[in-house]
């Protein structure tokens, strides 16, 4: 090697240093001075980032007079993703957010610190919560402050949010659904269904903002902009409510389906037919060929496989189907195929199952009080049994499960690769959600990447919120 060409030689420190993990890279840039400035370069700690996550938040770096560097982001990130699997008592801060006169039916982050795309600088969260109490209360849960609180009226029974429009909308047992404006809490809008319980599903197409309303008559109601103009309302479940609605990533589909009635197949159909309906022509719509669902899921990171759990001639099943629409010169018609069936042999009888998947081939499902991972093929990935009392309620996201329980705990399961292309999960610890003296147990779950709120059921009948947020 020629020294008087340092260029040549720091070129070979570098591809050198490629192959080094971030404990030995640290450890070679404290030999030389040399050796310093190729360890400290950008493009192995960017090449190490995108190794690890496949995809970081390039706008949380900053600007250059920001002193941020991929080297921080990842050491802090790593970090405060080590708190977070550990869970020890100095990794986290936990409040109880108080205020609420009833039960607590639904709460949603209004602004989160997504596990998608996480800044890891800023780990402000905002939380809205719905009660029976008739309010919506809005809260900071790392400073444990409540932000807002909504008039008191018939008492609620859903929520739903859109952090991207900054609205929160609410159904309450009257009937009446409503949007609130995020940062104040006043009222933008409200549209009458006349139904004592309905389930919300709020998803935009483009720059169009939509709501699908599932009521208990067995329709479903599209409304459209901040002025929830209506835009379709078709009968799906007979006499049946609809309890179970989701849309497809790629937003062209709605599943509609009820727990009511254990015979009654579910229903896709087509968004567009919802949101833009043709007055000449029924909306696009067909049967699930199966009976009754106990669950649903989109896979996440496809256009739109669904996998639904139901009663099969054997007993309870898992069944994956593609959905897509076929057009002729004449018509169009939705197709539901079949790509995967499989039995499932639940060990603990639960009149509720929770289905959630991760990326495109992951499937997590909680019964009682087991929480098992399969693969899209049927393969029992792992199984959990760590909660003495049933399973309420589960978060699943890139990084962890959280499963909250009615013995009062929640469970944090952190995935990690199996050495091939897929992935299994790995219990980490137990967070207590307080005393059985004053509470009955943990009701709802919901996360974001660096924390976690669940709700506690008080014995009083005024339940309260506990948030746990984790900082780098």
């Amino acid at each position: 090697m020629d020294l008087h060409q340092p260029q040549l030689i720091a070129d070979c420190l570098i591809h050198t240093f490629s192959f080094l993990t971030e404990e030995d890279l640290i450890r070679a840039s404290a030999v030389c001075k040399d050796w310093n400035e190729a360890a400290e370069t950008p493009w192995l700690w960017r090449r190490m980032c995108l190794q690890r996550w496949s995809f970081c938040n390039l706008s949380v770096l900053g600007s250059e007079q920001v002193s941020r560097s991929w080297k921080k982001y990842f050491l802090r990130r790593c970090h405060l993703e080590m708190k977070m699997a550990k869970g020890s008592s100095e990794g986290y801060t936990c409040k109880s957010l108080r205020g609420h006169t009833g039960r607590v039916v639904g709460l949603e982050y209004l602004q989160g610190n997504s596990a998608q795309h996480p800044d890891i600088w800023n780990s402000s969260s905002t939380v809205c919560s719905a009660s029976s109490d008739g309010t919506i209360r809005a809260w900071d849960i790392q400073k444990g402050q409540l932000l807002w609180f909504s008039p008191a009226q018939s008492p609620l029974t859903a929520i739903a949010s859109d952090e991207q429009c900054d609205v929160v909308i609410s159904a309450d047992s009257a009937g009446h659904v409503k949007t609130w404006e995020g940062r104040t809490g006043q009222e933008v809008a409200s549209f009458s269904t006349a139904s004592a319980r309905c389930a919300l599903l709020q998803y935009n197409v483009g720059s169009d903002w939509f709501l699908t309303v599932g009521t208990s008559q067995g329709s479903v109601c599209t409304l459209a902009g901040s002025a929830l103009a209506l835009k379709s309302s078709v009968v799906v479940c007979g006499g049946f409510k609809v309890d179970t609605l989701l849309v497809s990533p790629d937003r062209k589909w709605i599943i509609a389906g009820s727990n009511d009635n254990t015979d009654l197949s579910p229903k896709v159909i087509h968004a567009e037919s919802l949101t833009s309906p043709s007055e000449d022509k029924d909306p696009l719509c067909q049967s699930v060929p199966v009976t009754g669902c106990q669950a649903a899921v989109f896979m996440p990171t496809q256009a739109a496989r669904l996998a639904l759990v139901h009663q099969g001639p054997r007993g309870t099943a898992l069944t994956v189907f593609d959905v897509a629409i076929q057009k002729t010169k004449y018509k169009s018609e939705i197709l539901v195929q079949q790509v995967e069936s499989f039995p499932l042999t639940l060990t603990s009888w639960s009149p509720r199952v929770l289905l959630a998947a991760k990326d495109s081939d992951v499937l997590v499902l909680a019964a009682g009080l087991e929480l098992s991972v399969y693969s899209l093929k049927g393969a029992l990935l792992a199984s959990f049994k760590e909660h003495t009392m049933p399973i309420s309620s589960m978060c699943v996201d890139s990084f962890r499960v959280v499963t909250a329980s009615q013995d009062l705990s929640l469970r944090v399961l952190t995935w990690r690769s199996d050495g091939g292309p897929g992935w299994t999960l790995e219990s980490k610890y137990h967070l207590l959600g307080g005393s059985h003296t004053v509470s009955r147990g943990l009701t709802a779950v919901a996360c974001d990447y660096s924390s976690i709120v669940a709700v506690a059921e008080g014995q009083d009948g005024k339940d309260v919120l506990k948030a746990y947020s984790f900082t780098s």
